[in-house]
C-alpha cells in the first residue's frame, strides 16, 4: 500500500528574495496515475502569510478550514493580522495536538513581517516540528526533484521579478520529472507592497 502523503500526489516550494517571498504549488489533484482534476490549489492566504499544503487531498481541506477558524479567532481578540512566526507556532502547536492521529499534511509557510518587512518561510513534518530555512523549503511527491532544482537556481537577494523566474523555473522543472505531480502552477510573490499571483501553464501529461 502506498504512503497517504502520495496517494493525491502535489509538490509546494517557498523561497526567499531580498524583502520579498514567493511561494508556489501544482494544481493537480490524482489517485495515484489517474488524474481527477487541473484546478486543486494547495495555496492559502491568511492575512498576508500563506500556507501551502500537501499530502492527502481531504486532510488539506480539513486543515486549511481549521487554520482559516483559528485565524479568523485570533483576528477578533487581537484585532489585528497573525504574523507568519505566530502563524509558524499556531500550526506545530495544532499538528502536535493531533499526534497520535496525525493529518497527513506537509506545510509550507512564507511571509513578511508586517513591523521589520523581514522574510520568513518555514516547513514542518505531519506533527509539527518547525523546519526553518533562510533559502527555500519544499514539500511534496516532487521534493526530490525541488531540492535538486533550486540549490541550482537559487541566490540570494533575488529582487520580486527575477525571484518569480526562479520559483517558476524550479517549480515547473521539477514536476516535469514527477508523474504525481504537475498539470499547471500558481505562485504568490509577497512583497512590501501587495501580492502577485500568476498562473503558470505545464505540461498536461
Amino acid at each position: 500500500m502506498s504512503s497517504p502523503f502520495s496517494i493525491n500526489g502535489g509538490a509546494c516550494v517557498a523561497m526567499v528574495g531580498k524583502d520579498c517571498v514567493a511561494i508556489g504549488c501544482d494544481l493537480r489533484l490524482g489517485n495515484q496515475a489517474l488524474t481527477i482534476s487541473n484546478t486543486f490549489p494547495k495555496i492559502f492566504n491568511y492575512g498576508q502569510t500563506y500556507l501551502g499544503l500537501t499530502g492527502l487531498a481531504t486532510d488539506v481541506l480539513t486543515v486549511s478550514d481549521l487554520f482559516r477558524y483559528k485565524v479568523n479567532m485570533y483576528r477578533l481578540r487581537e484585532e489585528r493580522d497573525i504574523e507568519p512566526e505566530t502563524m509558524a507556532n499556531l500550526v506545530s502547536s495544532s499538528l502536535y495536538e493531533k499526534r497520535f492521529g496525525p493529518y497527513f499534511v506537509s506545510p509550507v509557510i512564507a511571509g513578511l513581517n508586517s513591523r521589520t518587512g523581514k522574510p520568513f518561510i518555514c516547513g514542518f513534518d505531519s506533527i509539527g516540528c518547525i523546519d526553518f530555512a533562510k533559502d527555500f523549503i519544499v514539500s511534496g511527491t516532487a521534493s526530490d526533484q525541488l531540492f535538486g532544482t533550486c540549490e541550482s537556481f537559487w541566490e540570494p537577494d533575488l529582487g520580486p521579478e527575477e525571484l518569480f523566474e526562479t520559483i517558476s523555473q524550479s517549480l515547473l522543472n521539477s514536476v516535469d520529472r514527477d508523474a504525481l505531480s504537475g498539470w499547471g502552477a500558481e505562485v504568490y510573490v509577497i512583497t512590501k507592497d501587495g501580492v502577485t499571483k500568476r498562473l503558470l501553464k505545464g505540461r498536461q501529461d
